[in-house]
């Protein structure tokens, strides 16, 4: 029997349940917590601005568009699923480690057998690939690049990328030129603008905030197992800057894209997120707690940074998103043309 409400939890926070619960669930709620859908939120986005931008300047076709994006949130799913199989298989997260704290690690916890884990993989990244070869054969050489480059990056990202300090430059070249750059290029069927993967770049960095502080929050244990991220390279006080630099960045480069009349001033409605950037710069301008805080909230903690860069991050993209569809009707409509 179908759990659509659990559907529905998964897709909006990583629920953290028991054994007994996960084995009366569906195939799909189960995969959807297996691959915690809850992120996927940024692929699609990300998608979405490139398609969208694709349908303002006139060249969007809608099958290659909903390939692209079917193939980026299965291979998101994929990578997810590889990045629990490699951490398993290192034993990262044994030993109550901070991930299999805040929701629960399939294989840690003995949810599924490493078998039916394989086949989870096998089929996930059987629909990417999929979408991905449709593209190849409609769009050609720079899609088959495009292709591979995601395949390594989906590969490789959990090791031995963010083993080294990498994960956080790769999250911001695939959420930002690749993802979006990309999209835009297959559902044109062959162009790609720089100013659009410039803007990739702009929402990328949200990501790739929402991944320091992710980071910055289990510095400690991922230093005990030999993990170097970025912050464990580079210490939490630095990470913290660079996360509030990325967010200030963010609104910098907009402003300079409306400028030049690369974008319309209708996307400065980012501007309606400044009361929450500064609720979110002010918790990132302080050493990170040890314990959890009695305003955090419930089912929430160890994820603190994190959990607040998440929430900031959904609601500059959402407003991001509405204020790229608004141009493109207004440019549509002939009443603003970048």
């Amino acid at each position: 029997m179908a759990n659509v409400s659990v559907w529905m939890k998964a897709l909006k926070t990583i629920p953290r349940i028991t054994k007994e619960e996960w084995l009366n669930y569906d195939i799909i709620a189960k995969w959807l917590i297996a691959t915690r859908s809850a992120v996927f939120i940024m692929t699609a986005l990300a998608s979405g601005i490139g398609g969208l931008f694709a349908f303002r300047d006139g060249e969007f076709i809608l099958s290659f568009f909903v390939a692209a994006l079917t193939g980026l949130v299965f291979a998101h799913a994929a990578n997810n699923l590889v990045n629990d199989l490699i951490d398993y298989k290192k034993r990262i997260d044994r030993d109550n480690y901070y991930r299999s704290q805040y929701g629960p690690q399939t294989l840690e916890h003995g949810f599924l057998s490493v078998r039916q884990f394989y086949r989870y993989i096998l089929v996930t990244l059987s629909i990417a690939l999929g979408a991905g070869i449709y593209l190849v054969f409609n769009t050609g050489i720079i899609t088959l690049i495009l292709l591979v480059s995601g395949l390594f990056f989906l590969f490789f990202y959990t090791w031995p990328l963010k083993y080294i300090g990498l994960g956080e430059p790769t999250i911001l070249l695939v959420w930002g030129p690749l993802m979006v750059g990309g999209t835009y290029y297959v559902a044109t069927g062959g162009l790609w603008p720089w100013e659009v993967a410039l803007i990739g770049l702009v929402y990328a960095m949200g990501s790739t905030a929402v991944l320091f502080g992710k980071h910055t929050d289990k510095i400690l244990q991922d230093r005990e197992k030999g993990v170097h991220t970025l912050p464990v390279i580079i210490g939490e006080k630095a990470s913290r800057i660079i996360t509030i630099s990325l967010w200030m960045s963010q609104y910098a480069i907009l402003i300079t894209l409306v400028v030049l009349r690369e974008l319309g001033p209708v996307i400065l409605v980012v501007l309606l997120a400044l009361p929450k950037l500064n609720q979110v710069v002010n918790i990132f301008s302080k050493p990170r707690p040890l314990s959890e805080p009695d305003d955090l909230a419930p089912n929430t903690w160890p994820l603190y940074l994190s959990a607040h860069a998440f929430v900031y991050n959904r609601r500059f993209g959402m407003l991001f998103l509405a204020g790229l569809i608004t141009e493109a009707i207004l440019d549509k409509a002939g009443i603003f043309s970048t």
